[in-house]
């Protein structure tokens, strides 16, 4: 198993899809159901032997959350805040804009 590129977060953007968010949790590797794998058009389904996010993540039109595999994030370098309603839950943001979690993380 290889190590994490992102960490509880780090905002990230999907490297296809114009979405982008922060990540809240981290899975070592695929955690999600085989329906749910399978449901990814085959031509871009992502290898399940990489680490997965957890993403509280926003598109121009809504919030949402994501699940995401590391080979399809990239950095998101905007320094746009979010506007995800559970960002403040979660993190609070610092004078730089870098957001630190309020809890500690249950792995």
């Amino acid at each position: 198993m290889r190590e994490a590129k992102y960490t509880v977060g780090e905002v990230v953007k999907h490297r296809f899809y114009p979405f982008r968010g922060i990540v809240y949790d981290v899975d070592p590797e695929f955690a999600n159901t085989e329906e749910w794998w399978l449901s990814i058009p085959e031509e871009i389904r992502p290898r399940k032997d990489q680490p997965y996010y957890h993403l509280l993540a926003e598109n121009e039109e809504t919030e949402y959350i994501a699940y995401v595999s590391e080979q399809n994030l990239v950095p998101d370098d905007t320094g746009t805040p979010l506007r995800h309603p559970q960002v403040d839950e979660l993190f609070i943001e610092d004078e730089d804009g870098k957001y630190h979690a309020l809890y500690l993380d249950r792995h």
